[in-house]
């Protein structure tokens, strides 16, 4: 019998509990948003730094407005990435534009750093005629084909399999792209991520495991979730590349993202990343975290926000001012309102496109059902105004583009 595996053969009897597995933090800014001593500048062009900047700044104010929105009965539910836009935005800029993303629920800020426009978030959020979903999925459930992200599953951590597979076909097409899967804590604690990552290292697949470890999955603190040194000593068992990162740090997301494309690329080597931050808002606008977390926990994360670090790091290189902040929240705040604005006026996807954007040629069963429907909702227009008004019929008081 022969094994690949490789070990030393010992006469004295010794279990292992784990504990030599701890792992250190990367960091390269300090909670104040200061480079660490000795610690020179990273390469990161001011172009590019700034792009960073206004995709965290913009995502912050994209979801305070539509967590307000949800709030005033305009929105059926949100999720925010408010807290954790550096583990976000820093590991996508460190992606090549074609590369990739399969997220969960809480990556909007990768979206925004590759050029989703205002009206195509919105679009979705209400599920109108332009969403590319055609209605049919939850708010925050976004996809773009054109910007390499893949639509948004419920399900939690389907997609970090999904990536693994994806990233085998690109390492098939031999293009020199790669995949990266955005999942939390609580995700890593399902099976999927566990098959994911044994498939990923037997066949040396290019993709990049990147786990936001925000310490909660919803209200169960890590603590509860497992007992090890997090989630980033998992990789052992699998013989993988890891490193964990400070996850509001985003220089630091940044430099170990880049590091870890090209171990993945060019090497074939899997990575798992792990990002210590925080999710500052709650779970989803469902959520109250008052019921299991306190407010001077809170507090003692507020002084890592990473959108502050890094505003603080940009004006000690004169690349950015508080005068430019000011305009550029202020734009940000007017183009979100005005998009929402637009997007609930928009109509519904048409009725027809039930069964028109599944079949090439709808089959004569399912267009009989169709034309029931059709009949029943001009029967009764008054109880399905969405319905009716795709038919043309708009004869209730219901506003237009509620959800």
């Amino acid at each position: 019998m022969s094994s690949t595996a490789k070990s030393n053969v010992v006469n004295v009897l010794e279990f292992l509990d784990g504990d030599e597995y701890r792992l250190p933090t990367f960091a390269l800014l300090d909670q104040e948003g200061v480079l660490y001593p000795g610690i020179d500048a990273p390469s990161l062009e001011r172009d590019k730094a700034l792009h960073i900047y206004r995709a965290m700044v913009f995502t912050r104010v994209l979801d305070e407005r539509m967590m307000a929105a949800q709030r005033q009965g305009r929105l059926s539910f949100y999720l925010q990435c408010t807290g954790e836009e550096a583990a976000v935005i820093g590991a996508t800029a460190a992606l090549d534009d074609s590369d990739m993303i399969m997220a969960q629920y809480r990556e909007q800020g990768a979206l925004a750093y590759r050029g989703f426009s205002i009206d195509e978030f919105m679009n979705q959020l209400f599920g109108n005629d332009l969403d590319y979903g055609r209605g049919r999925q939850m708010p925050i459930h976004y996809g773009s084909a054109e910007l390499h992200y893949m639509t948004i599953s419920s399900p939690l951590a389907t997609q970090i399999p999904q990536a693994t597979g994806y990233a085998y076909g690109q390492k098939l097409a031999g293009e020199g792209h790669c995949t990266i899967t955005f999942f939390g804590e609580g995700a890593a604690s399902e099976g999927d991520f566990h098959a994911a990552l044994n498939m990923a290292t037997v066949h040396r697949v290019p993709v990049i495991f990147f786990c936001r470890n925000n310490g909660y999955a919803i209200s169960t603190p890590a603590i509860e979730q497992y007992a090890a040194d997090g989630v980033a000593p998992r990789a052992f068992g699998y013989r993988m590349h890891v490193v964990r990162v400070d996850g509001n740090d985003v220089l630091a997301v940044h430099e170990a993202t880049r590091e870890a494309r090209r171990l993945a690329v060019e090497h074939h080597h899997p990575v798992l990343i792990e990002a210590m931050t925080y999710r500052l808002a709650a779970h989803s606008s469902s959520d109250d975290p008052s019921g299991y977390r306190s407010r001077k926990e809170e507090e003692a994360w507020r002084v890592k926000d990473p959108i502050r670090r890094m505003k603080r790091w940009l004006i000690d290189r004169s690349w950015w001012s508080e005068d430019e902040e000011n305009e550029l929240l202020e734009r940000y705040r007017r183009d979100v309102l005005e998009s929402m604005k637009r997007a609930e006026k928009r109509p519904p996807p048409p009725l027809e496109s039930l069964v028109s954007d599944v079949y090439d040629e709808v089959p004569l069963r399912l267009q009989e059902q169709f034309d029931a429907l059709e009949a029943h909702i001009r029967r009764y227009p008054e109880q399905y105004p969405r319905g009716a008004r795709s038919l043309g019929i708009d004869n209730t008081d219901e506003p237009q583009g509620r959800t």
